[in-house]
């Protein structure tokens, strides 16, 4: 059913954990695997995302960024119209069903742009389970509607006020919690990251993105897109559009946050400045000192900003099956301006880099070339960080249409 299987991925992954959470991490691997051979699970998956949910969620022809550019034809799977506006639900609603196989009653989180959070809690609350969600004081703040919905739910958000007080200091503190409560308690990890299982479960249920996406574009192009785009966090959007391509002759590329430049970006593979190391419970790319003391990081996009990368995008990357770049802040902002203005879509920050780095390079294609671009949330919640923008002159002048070329 899926194309990744653990616990290594070339040089990467494993688990990497303290003694105390062995048996826990043993229990999910277990369940993980009965629910996989289960002929009815996948079933019931599908059945709850397609009558709770929007699946499949529609692929969207881009008719107006195509005649702009006049190149490639694009277009946009929408993971945006997703039930809580994100790709999330799709991870989270299978996790839950682990927990309720597992007997769990607790479910604990991490999130950083707040859809990973927003998603758990609207699953607690469907399933019944009580839910504690871990989020970086800096992301509490700047991600504040997603924070308000979590808490109307019934979540409990605690703000971290650790470290750099952003993703990777949620998911050490939820780590810890799980260790102290891992009777009940079920991590709802939300990324394709972590100790084994998760890197193979989180790629597992994420999944459904591609093996829709391949279907609707042979469907209404008849044949298959030349080039794929998706941004990068932890890799779950992009390794769940890139896996129904794998065995295709389509080029995968995933996009970075390249923040401000070096130095102030959350680039592992793309930039050079990531290198291999463990964290988190897996062996990957981090972005860290000599000392394997974890960097601080930059996005304009909460969810991209974290050191570390999916071990299966590392191994996909060594082995040249995924080209990764990255987008810098600005280039990001410009492209969510144009989306905004020429489709009436409004693309998450985080799925606004995969937008940059296709308009950067669309003018190397030709109008026979399909381009598919991923879509992985809204930006509903980004609605303060693109009404600060609005005081940069540069974006007024978007909005006048008087943008710069792009692709040239």
């Amino acid at each position: 059913m899926t194309m990744f299987k653990g616990p290594y991925y070339g040089h990467y992954g494993g688990a990497f954990i303290p003694e105390v959470l062995y048996a826990t991490i043993k229990e999910l691997e277990v369940a993980f695997k009965e629910a996989k051979q289960d002929s009815g699970f996948w079933a019931e998956y599908r059945q709850i995302l397609s009558t709770y949910s929007c699946r499949p969620t529609p692929l969207t022809f881009a008719e107006n960024l195509t005649k702009y550019f006049g190149t490639a034809r694009i277009y946009i799977k929408r993971e945006d119209l997703n039930h809580t506006g994100a790709h999330k639900l799709n991870n989270v609603i299978g996790q839950g069903l682990l927990a309720k196989r597992m007997g769990k009653t607790r479910v604990i989180a991490e999130t950083g742009a707040g859809q990973h959070g927003v998603a758990t809690a609207t699953m607690a609350a469907r399933f019944g389970f009580r839910c504690t969600i871990y989020m970086g004081e800096v992301d509490v703040q700047r991600q504040r509607p997603n924070v308000f919905w979590m808490e109307r739910l019934g979540a409990e958000v605690v703000p971290v006020k650790d470290g750099t007080k952003i993703l990777k200091d949620a998911i050490n503190e939820a780590l810890r919690d799980w260790a102290a409560n891992m009777d009940d308690t079920h991590y709802v990890l939300g990324t394709a990251c972590g100790p084994h299982p998760f890197p193979e479960m989180v790629s597992y249920f994420q999944s459904i993105i591609g093996k829709e996406a391949r279907a609707q574009i042979l469907d209404q192009e008849g044949k298959m897109p030349s080039r794929i785009y998706a941004c990068v966090g932890g890799g779950s959007n992009a390794l769940g559009i890139f896996s129904g391509f794998l065995a295709d002759p389509v080029e995968l590329i995933g996009v970075e946050a390249g923040g401000k430049g070096p130095g102030q970006n959350a680039s592992r593979l793309a930039s050079g400045e990531g290198s291999p190391g463990v964290a988190h419970g897996y062996k990957g790319f981090f972005l860290q000192d000599h000392d394997g003391q974890m960097k601080h990081t930059h996005s304009v996009a909460a969810g991209l900003d974290y050191v570390g990368v999916s071990p299966i995008l590392c191994s996909l990357r060594d082995s040249g099956r995924v080209r990764f770049k990255a987008a810098t802040d600005s280039e990001v902002m410009d492209a969510f301006s144009l989306v905004l203005v020429k489709e009436g879509l409004a693309p998450a920050l985080e799925s606004a880099h995969a937008f940059a780095q296709a308009f950067k390079e669309i003018n190397q294609m030709c109008r026979e070339d399909v381009v598919l671009i991923n879509l992985s949330g809204r930006a509903d919640k980004d609605i303060f960080t693109v009404a600060d923008a609005l005081e940069d002159p540069k974006w007024q002048e978007f909005i006048r249409g008087k943008a710069k070329s792009y692709g040239t």
